[in-house]
């Protein structure tokens, strides 16, 4: 059985943790996250690792350096997923970290490498990203840890739950000397299966804007209210979903979505009153996006009162851009290019790990091709080749670093 293949196989296995069966979905600390663990400790153990999990249900594996005192390359991805996912987003760069402490075949290191499993990046649960490398870096506060979900129970509940102590959350802080952080994880999208390549280095993760909109308009009847007399929400929101996707297209690599409508009364016979809307603005330029974000809710004012309707927002989330560190950067194209792959630069759209990694140590990250770009769905895949390669450029970039601290 070839690398690739094991790789995947391990992360099928995993996605059988499951809160609904039928689909993977696993949100922060449920219970399906106490057989991920258990699968995990034993392929870190058997590789030679020490395995812990900190207070924030982060499973830490450590594999030791040559000298006890070295400093430590920490590999990792997160564990949670999105409702009805699929099987890699995130998990493939947990296995792929242990697959790469497992080819070490027992060699020592200048550094010690630590693989770990991120608790929680997706947000679903709580509607805050990131709690786990949060914790790792040490941002995770007694604000996030009260917030609740949907049942009312907050962070620190479910760390408690989980059979963990919130009160000893700063103990996941990790303070020891620390080389970088690499993070395996699929692209998500087509750009590289366009290209026809296996990988891509990413060079920034672009900064992302959310905002709830709403157009309030007058709920009438449908049958009585004539055409030139209506205030109807819902019709300035489409207007506005569309000049949305247009001043979007015409400005390089920026991405808008609306993602989420809801109208109000809802009924098929009545005019809606008012409108609720997400935004969602990516661009790996903080200026280009806030100038964006600025320039269509403009838009949505301009509609609305030519409509006789008021357009208001609030903003969810300013997450700036993050550029991945130089030189690590530079060092993962050449262990591409000496894997015998192409050296391709690329941004990522989406949010990582990595960019809350990068607050305190230099970060890096390899994307592997999404086979049809398809992510956050069951048929999310990935090719056992390009596994073998993200691999291979992973062994090449241990032995740069190795080579750096002779």
């Amino acid at each position: 059985m070839g690398i690739g293949h094991e790789v995947i196989e391990r992360c099928r296995q995993l996605a059988k943790h499951t809160e609904e069966p039928g689909w993977i979905t696993r949100t922060f600390l449920s219970e399906p996250m106490h057989c991920v663990h258990a699968d995990l400790r034993v392929w870190m153990e058997n590789t030679g690792m020490s395995v812990q999990v900190d207070a924030a249900g982060n499973l830490r594996g450590y594999y030791q350096a040559a000298t006890a005192d070295a400093p430590r390359l920490i590999v990792g991805s997160h564990l949670d997923t999105v409702p009805h996912a699929g099987a890699f987003d995130g998990i493939l760069g947990v296995v792929l970290g242990v697959a790469l402490v497992k080819a070490l075949r027992g060699r020592r290191l200048r550094f010690g490498i630590e693989v770990v499993g991120f608790s929680e990046e997706e947000g679903v649960r709580f509607g805050l990203p990131f709690l786990g490398s949060r914790a790792l870096v040490g941002t995770l506060d007694d604000a996030m840890l009260a917030k609740r979900d949907a049942n009312g129970f907050s962070v620190a509940d479910a760390i408690r739950a989980f059979g963990l102590d919130p009160a000893t959350i700063s103990e996941a802080r990790d303070t020891g000397a620390i080389l970088g952080y690499l993070e395996f994880h699929i692209e998500q999208g087509p750009v590289l299966e366009s290209l026809h390549l296996p990988l891509g280095v990413v060079t920034a993760i672009a900064g992302q804007s959310r905002l709830d909109v709403k157009f309030e308009g007058k709920a009438n009847h449908a049958g009585t209210t004539p055409m030139h007399l209506r205030r109807d929400a819902l019709a300035g929101a489409a207007e506005w979903i569309g000049a949305v996707e247009r001043e979007a297209a015409a400005i390089p690599s920026l991405v808008a979505t609306v993602g989420r409508i809801e109208a109000q009364p809802g009924a098929g016979n009545v005019i809606a009153g008012s409108v609720h809307l997400s935004l969602d603005v990516r661009h790996t330029e903080d200026e280009m996006r806030t100038e964006a974000v600025k320039h269509l809710l403009g838009l949505a004012q301009q509609i609305a009162a030519r409509r006789g309707m008021s357009s208001s927002s609030e903003l969810r989330l300013d997450q700036a851009a993050v550029a991945m560190d130089a030189r690590l950067v530079e060092m993962l194209g050449c262990a591409a290019r000496a894997s015998g792959f192409a050296d391709q630069r690329m941004h990522s759209g989406a949010g990582h790990d990595a960019m809350i990694m990068a607050e305190r140590m230099p970060a890096a990250m390899l994307f592997l091709r999404t086979p049809g770009g398809i992510s956050h769905h069951p048929d999310e895949a990935v090719l056992e080749a390009d596994v073998a390669a993200a691999l291979a450029t992973g062994l090449s970039f241990v032995d740069q670093l190795e080579r750096a601290h002779a």
